[in-house]
């Protein structure tokens, strides 16, 4: 029996088997069903919650609508030896990112450093993804995207930016490797969903109401307000998150022709799709570098190990355990959910339920 407060929990495996079957029921190809559950299933695995399979029910949605393709033909459309742009013909994020991810891993082996930008795509996932794809390969790795707006600039009420997440890799010797896997904004709003959901308040300085006033008051965000940038107001270093976001939306956007600010289209169908475009669809960029470029592999890896125990000695805050090196939480999690299972609220539950008895596809 499960408790009234506990969360029941299910194998990685049987979510991947049935996220890859949801695609399937779409007309996705096989390779590319499996490639955007493992995507949606590393999320869960590290404990992003907001970006795994509580997203599979909004695919469902994009896909049941057709606003999203199935089955594109993803292709390079300018390149040099070291960079190049890449159409994804509207597929799925949870797809056209891990190709151009690979295209960027692969001109860095070739010529030592690899950049891509990527238009006319879709959400793609955990931006942590893709950096953990190039240090398999022994690269360092680096991965970005805008998204639909829902982030309101310094000193404005009005969302104009997207959470805007960067996400980059190093790799260590001995110890684990260093992944920053971070929005640009206060707080993720899967986290705000998540929090509606259970009927919990957010944090104070992560969101506005409708008006431009500071509401911990999830439903309020979601009923027209907006996500403040890293940093909350000013004082607290909120110009510093919109400069990162904006950062982001230019690299991701316009440099690959994609939509920027706020003509991005939104993922999530409660969100009213922008008036106009500038480009073709959400925007992702990637990167990856050879080491060997810059240093010697096994001594810069050697440095990243000298790094984190230089850090983890560091005398602990009052109160707290001490420092974390960035992935300790997401390796943590994962440790703890291959071997457990990965826990889903009831709302995420009802919602694969749902998409069960829509597309026929046994879920329990």
């Amino acid at each position: 029996m499960i408790g009234p407060d506990e969360m029941p929990t299910y194998p990685a495996e049987r979510l991947a088997e049935f996220s890859a079957r949801v695609f399937r029921h779409f007309g996705v190809p096989e390779a590319d069903a499996r490639q955007a559950a493992d995507v949606l299933i590393a999320s869960d695995l590290r404990g992003i919650d907001s970006h795994g399979v509580a997203r599979l029910h909004a695919y469902f949605h994009m896909l049941t609508l057709g606003r999203i393709n199935p089955r594109p033909e993803i292709r390079i459309v300018r390149q040099l030896p070291g960079t190049a742009t890449v159409d994804g013909d509207n597929g799925l994020g949870l797809v056209v990112g891990p190709w151009a991810n690979r295209v960027a891993m692969d001109k860095a082996e070739a010529v030592g450093s690899g950049w891509v930008s990527v238009c006319n795509t879709n959400h793609f996932g955990i931006a942590g993804y893709y950096p953990l794809q190039a240090l398999e390969r022994g690269l360092i790795g680096w991965a970005m995207t805008n998204s639909g707006r829902l982030v309101a600039p310094l000193w404005s009420a009005e969302r104009m930016l997207g959470t805007n997440p960067i996400a980059i890799a190093f790799p260590g010797k001995v110890e684990p490797a260093i992944v920053i896997d971070m929005a640009t904004s206060a707080a993720a709003f899967g986290k705000v969903e998540i929090a509606m959901r259970k009927g919990l308040p957010i944090p104070e300085g992560w969101a506005v109401d409708a008006e431009g006033r500071a509401t911990t008051d999830p439903r309020r965000l979601i009923e027209g307000g907006a996500l403040l940038a890293l940093g909350g107001d000013r004082e607290h270093g909120g110009h510093k998150g919109y400069c990162l976001a904006a950062m982001v939306d230019i690299l991701s956007g316009m440099l690959s022709g994609a939509n920027w600010g706020p003509f991005v289209p939104p993922f999530a169908l409660q969100q009213n799709l922008p008036k106009g475009s500038v480009g073709r669809g959400i925007g992702h960029a990637f990167g990856a570098l050879r080491i060997d470029g810059f240093i010697d592999p096994d001594e810069f890896r050697s440095q990243v190990d000298d790094w984190i125990r230089a850090f983890r000695a560091a005398r602990p805050a009052p109160g707290t355990p001490g420092p974390l090196i960035p992935g300790d939480p997401e390796r943590q999690a994962e440790a703890v959910r291959r071997t457990s299972g990965i826990p889903l609220v009831a709302a995420v539950v009802e919602a694969l339920r749902d998409v069960s008895r829509q597309t026929g596809i046994p879920f329990d």
